[in-house]
């Protein structure tokens, strides 16, 4: 018959793993200040979300302003506006995106659109344009009133940021 000799853990075993085991703690201790740093900053995680109070915007008024350090436009847009948006279409556009799915159920007359050209990053104007949306004088591009591209060189309509609405008054952006 076969027999198992197992041998009993001796002093040495055991101070092999007590070294081991102080020896990854002290690795650890060392390495986690390099991990820590990689961390953002408290500045950096202040510009990852922005409130804005809307209940001062008046229908047909756009704001600005900074999430992220780029510019967001929000805008009230009016019926008017909203009625030729939805006769507007979307097929022959660059981009083809219907204004149902650029802003939230509820809240159509909001539009929040991050305000930089998608031709080369220039930052276009409110109320301009052909389709009274935004036109970036830089090269030509016209936007409409849902930030879809028109004409111009911009491959892209504006694009619309992570947001929320926290109450009627108050969107959250990012």
């Amino acid at each position: 018959m076969a027999t198992l000799d197992t041998a009993e853990p001796s002093r040495r075993d055991f101070l092999y793993i007590a070294t081991g085991a102080v020896g990854a703690v002290g690795v650890a201790s060392v390495a986690w200040p390099f991990i820590d740093q990689m961390n953002p900053d408290a500045s950096a995680l202040a510009l990852a979300s922005t409130e804005v109070d809307i209940s001062a915007v008046a229908p047909g008024q756009i704001i600005t302003v900074k999430w992220r350090g780029k510019p967001v436009f929000v805008r009230n847009r009016t019926p008017e506006e909203l009625k030729k948006l939805a006769a507007m279409d979307t097929k022959a556009l660059k981009d083809p995106q219907s204004d149902a799915d650029r802003v939230k159920k509820g809240h159509e007359n909001i539009l929040v659109v991050v305000g930089v050209c998608t031709h080369l990053g220039c930052v276009p104007t409110g109320h301009a344009g052909e389709y009274d949306g935004w036109f970036c004088p830089c090269h030509g591009s016209v936007y409409d009133a849902s930030g879809r591209i028109h004409a111009g060189p911009a491959p892209l309509n504006l694009p619309v940021p992570p947001y929320e609405f926290l109450s009627d008054k108050v969107v959250k952006i990012g």
